[in-house]
């Protein structure tokens, strides 16, 4: 969702650009043969500038690749940690309820003959 979000952003940066520099040219005062020599050299430059732009949004997406990823690492960490911790604390718990059991057992003769 956020790579997208950031596609959507560079794309409108792109557009604004692009619309602000038009915008720019056309209200120049210069003459419509400069003007026209402005927009060819805008044109020429645009290739680059769109390159540049893409290789920009594509290391930020592998930042984000890669931070996702550790992200992703750490909680299968945690996550590994809590289960055995459950697994101990099922163990334990198991361990209690089968002493109590004996102890119940072995008193219940007891018990009876008393009676």
């Amino acid at each position: 969702m956020s790579n997208n979000r950031s596609g959507v952003f560079f794309g409108g940066l792109m557009l604004g650009a692009t619309i602000g520099a038009l915008t720019g040219l056309l209200v120049a005062p210069r003459t419509g043969r400069e003007t026209r020599k402005i927009l060819k050299k805008s044109a020429n430059a645009i290739p680059e500038l769109a390159e540049d732009l893409s290789m920009s949004v594509q290391i930020q997406a592998d930042r984000l690749s890669a931070s996702a990823l550790r992200n992703w690492d750490d909680t299968l960490d945690r996550l590994r940690e809590a289960i055995a911790a459950g697994i101990d604390a099922g163990q334990r718990e198991s361990q209690v309820l089968k002493r109590q059991s004996v102890e119940e057992s072995d008193s219940l003769p007891q018990q009876l003959e008393r009676s």
